[in-house]
């Protein structure tokens, strides 16, 4: 018997599934859309490049086509979804780049477009701690009164000398002046970490999750570092061979980060999905299920539960 309360299958952490069936009574699916979206990291605002994990479409993962208008890339997505959970509610998850960097009245009409449409219960806007201009604010705190919000932060890691290495442009002190304005204003925020890291050791992941711990989050996206082609990390991890950690590594990290945060936490995400046509190392987060399963396994076998050294 599975003693978890936040959970109605066999996982022992609080997940998304779970989360939105009780809030919304229904099954819950996110759509990932591309509004076109550039990055102050990117047009030298803070700086150039972009993160050095970054691919050319802002992200590790499967997405929108920014090719296409976002209707178009929501109607696609969703007719895949339709076939698998009919009847489902959605949320509009605007993920590449950094999607609240451009006037408000642009975000207005990206983001209301989708919210328009039909069982769109909430929108997903994943940002940096840079990006949430006053102006922003005021329009995400209307927003968050007519539908489900959540802001997703990168934030990726604590530690400064990581931060400055994989050419983040902000600091702590910024991400946590932006998360008291988002939840002084009850904005729904979920932070995302990356495991894996050049040079961190276990300890400093485990020092990141405790960190966010103490903070008033209410959801949390745990990464690999993937190294993709045609990025400045694949330039850098040939030059310097830096440690891959192994699915066994990753495992016994993402598990112990578990136990640290309070059960309340909405895990949103604890493996990545690469394009595999881009993906360098590791080749064990293709088989995104194979990697869960190996968490449920071992969080089964030593009878762990998340939140069981929240309190340490």
């Amino acid at each position: 018997m599975n003693l978890f309360p936040y959970s109605n299958t066999n996982k022992r952490y609080h997940t998304l599934d779970y989360f939105y069936k009780n809030k919304f009574k229904s099954k819950v699916c996110k759509i990932s859309l591309n509004a076109g979206f550039t990055c102050p990291n990117i047009d030298g605002t803070v700086g150039k490049n972009g993160c050095i994990y970054c691919s050319k479409l802002g992200s590790g993962e499967n997405g929108g086509n920014p090719n296409e208008d976002l209707i178009t890339q929501f109607k696609k997505v969703k007719k895949i979804m339709d076939k698998k959970w009919p009847n489902s509610k959605y949320i509009g998850y605007f993920q590449a780049r950094t999607n609240t960097y451009a006037p408000v009245n642009i975000l207005k009409e990206k983001y209301e477009s989708i919210l328009k449409l039909p069982n769109v219960v909430g929108l997903s806007i994943a940002t940096r701690p840079d990006s949430i201009s006053d102006e922003c604010l005021d329009y995400l705190k209307k927003l968050n009164k007519k539908t489900f919000l959540t802001v997703e932060l990168g934030l990726q890691t604590i530690h400064e000398k990581t931060s400055k290495l994989i050419n983040r442009c902000h600091d702590l002190k910024c991400f946590e002046k932006t998360l008291k304005k988002l939840k002084d204003a009850n904005i729904f925020t979920v932070v995302h970490i990356i495991n894996g890291l050049p040079h961190e050791t276990k300890d400093m992941m485990i020092e990141t999750v405790k960190y966010l711990n103490n903070l008033n989050i209410d959801g949390i996206k745990i990464h690999m570092l993937l190294v993709l082609k045609n990025t400045p990390l694949e330039k850098y991890y040939k030059n310097n061979k830096f440690h891959i950690l192994t699915k066994d590594e990753y495992v016994d990290i993402v598990t112990t980060q578990l136990e640290y945060l309070n059960p309340n936490i909405v895990i949103q995400r604890l493996s990545a999905d690469p394009v595999k046509e881009d993906l360098i190392e590791p080749k064990w987060t293709i088989k995104k299920i194979d990697v869960l399963n190996t968490i449920d396994k071992k969080m089964n076998k030593e009878n762990i539960y998340q939140g069981d050294k929240s309190i340490d």
